[in-house]
């Protein structure tokens, strides 16, 4: 269930900056000398909502961003963006997609649990990961057969075919899950992976010299002219580092695989719906018929002692 979360969380931010971006554009304005005042705001939207009144009204944070007003007339209500110069109405208020994408963002981050909610999220994350490479040894059915559990077969019964479905997309999702897992615990715990990667490659580029200062031509020997700092290129080290974000989130190939790292997300749904099947046939529908097994047979073995009493001749 924890990795179902985090990783339908993870699809619904895979474009949260873009969604950002559309957001804030959405509530950009053009400055002007002067704002007008509610009861300026009130007579412009009186004319688009006759009969409301201003109940609530949150200026922008900068002077470029449009103010959020609550019109009420009675029990009715309504959200909208106003701009503060002109007072024309810009549509409905964004605040509630931010309070959705920050509250979906701290789910996927933090799973809701404060300050502490990123490192117990990390160490879900090594524990996926874990769980990804022990139920690689489980899923090997051997050399001979181990090209059976790459599909689902045909002609067989609903539960041969749940584990069909659960060994198959298990496989095929092993990379993609164990990459998220282990990115995840990197975000928190970088130090393992990069001691492991300065085993084989440096992560910090070499030292350039330090080009010396010059005086100005034809000006005093005061004035200096500072040189340019060069910006050092990154190691193999360094791009493997970078791109752990990347692979994570999916940065690295534009809005297709984005859209691809979506779906993505909602495997671990269907490896879990086919996870609890298999759990209820094994472990929990046969407690289940051994628990009623043994209150029947309790049950018979009280009605055959009550009916062996009343059989008994009556004692003098």
């Amino acid at each position: 269930m924890y990795i179902a979360v985090v990783c339908v969380s993870g699809s619904a931010v895979v474009f949260r900056n873009d969604i950002y971006d559309v957001l804030v554009d959405k509530l950009h304005v053009t400055p002007e000398a002067h704002a007008l005042s509610q009861s300026e705001l009130e007579q412009s939207l009186q004319r688009t909502y006759p009969g409301y009144v201003i109940r609530d009204l949150k200026p922008g944070r900068d002077g470029d961003e449009a103010s959020e007003v609550v019109l009420a007339k009675g029990s009715n209500e309504v959200r909208r963006l106003v701009n503060p110069y002109t007072g024309k109405d810009l549509g409905p208020a964004i605040s509630t997609y931010f309070r959705i994408m920050r509250w979906v963002s701290d789910l996927h981050g933090n799973l809701l649990l404060g300050s502490n909610g990123m490192t117990w999220n990390s160490i879900g994350g090594g524990l996926t990961a874990l769980l990804c490479l022990t139920g690689l040894v489980v899923w090997w059915p051997g050399v001979a057969n181990w090209r059976r559990n790459l599909g689902m077969r045909r002609g067989v019964g609903w539960k041969r075919m749940n584990w069909d479905l659960h060994s198959a997309v298990g496989f095929w999702s092993f990379a993609l899950v164990f990459m998220w897992a282990t990115t995840g615990f990197y975000f928190v715990y970088p130090q393992p992976f990069r001691a492991t990667i300065e085993l084989f490659t440096p992560i910090n580029p070499p030292r350039l010299p330090q080009p010396q200062m010059q005086a100005a031509p034809q000006s005093s020997s005061s004035t200096l002219i500072l040189p340019r700092r060069r910006r050092r290129p990154l190691t193999l080290g360094g791009k493997i580092l970078r791109d752990f974000s990347s692979l994570h989130y999916g940065n690295f190939g534009g809005w297709p695989l984005k859209a691809l790292w979506v779906l993505l997300g909602f495997v671990p749904v269907v490896l879990l719906g086919s996870a609890l099947i298999m759990w209820w046939n094994r472990v929990l529908w046969p407690a289940v018929r051994r628990v009623t097994s043994a209150q029947r047979s309790q049950t018979n073995s009280w009605g055959s002692w009550r009916a062996r009493r009343a059989s008994r001749p009556p004692t003098a």
